[in-house]
């Protein structure tokens, strides 16, 4: 699919991977909603870019409602349907399965993450994939693409991480059925497993974190850039027959147990 004109939701865009996947597609000259659970980031990014082709909203990513809501924000700002969901918002919750202590952790944090993470995924890419059903093929037959985010936490889940590892999985695994759910309807899905990412998160790290995590990528040996992340969903949504696949985007770092 051709990026200008696209029409596109950014769910979690107004900070980190988003806000990066946000900027470059309008800057490419896509039509951009930008849903965040928080407005207020969401409204500042919108006027910070300063673009006719931006839009935003307050979403709650497992909401039905919110989520419908902004697809219709979308529809009647820029007058079609979405031909691309990125979604990128997600939470962790760090704690083994027992403690030092001895105490198991407790299930309200790991649903917390699942509820976030797994069912948040399914019900924009879900909603998204309604929507785009509805538009017009283009001449290869394509009607939409969803990219949704992983982690490496997927693949080397580290000791305290089985919460967060757990639910990447999970996307992970939705990937490829999805992608064979929706092929008949023209929509490709992908699914993109970042690495250690400069993200507000990370930002808030001591030095020494910083230092000892970036040592550890082989190269380049530094944290990766929003615009990176942004610059291979750009990728995806232009190359049709990238399909079913997650991918990692990592500098070749393998997580060590801890």
């Amino acid at each position: 699919m051709k990026i200008p004109n696209l029409v596109a939701l950014v769910s979690g865009g107004a900070s980190g991977l988003g806000a990066g996947v946000a900027r470059r597609l309008v800057k490419n000259g896509a039509k951009v909603l930008i849903a965040d659970l928080n407005g207020d980031a969401a409204k500042s990014l919108a006027a910070e870019l300063g673009s006719p082709n931006v839009t935003y909203c307050a979403a709650d990513c497992t909401s039905e409602a919110d989520i419908s809501a902004a697809l219709d924000l979308a529809s009647s700002t820029f007058g079609e349907e979405v031909g691309a969901a990125v979604h990128t918002a997600g939470t962790l919750h760090a704690g083994k399965i027992v403690n030092k202590k001895g105490a198991a952790l407790a299930m309200d944090p790991f649903e917390r993450v699942m509820r976030v993470n797994v069912l948040g995924s399914f019900n924009v890419s879900r909603l998204s994939a309604e929507r785009m059903a509805k538009r017009d093929p283009t001449e290869g037959g394509e009607r939409g693409v969803i990219i949704n985010t992983a982690s490496i936490a997927a693949f080397d889940g580290q000791a305290g991480q089985i919460a967060y590892a757990a639910s990447k999985g999970a996307i992970v695994g939705m990937t490829l059925p999805m992608a064979r759910d929706l092929a008949p309807l023209g929509i490709r899905v992908a699914t993109i497993a970042p690495g250690i990412f400069e993200t507000p998160m990370m930002a808030q790290a001591p030095d020494n974190v910083r230092d000892s995590l970036a040592a550890q990528i082989p190269f380049p040996s530094r944290f990766g850039q929003p615009d990176e992340f942004a610059a291979f969903c750009e990728h995806i949504v232009e190359n049709s027959y990238i399909n079913g696949e997650t991918i990692r985007l990592d500098g070749a770092v393998r997580m060590g147990a801890s």
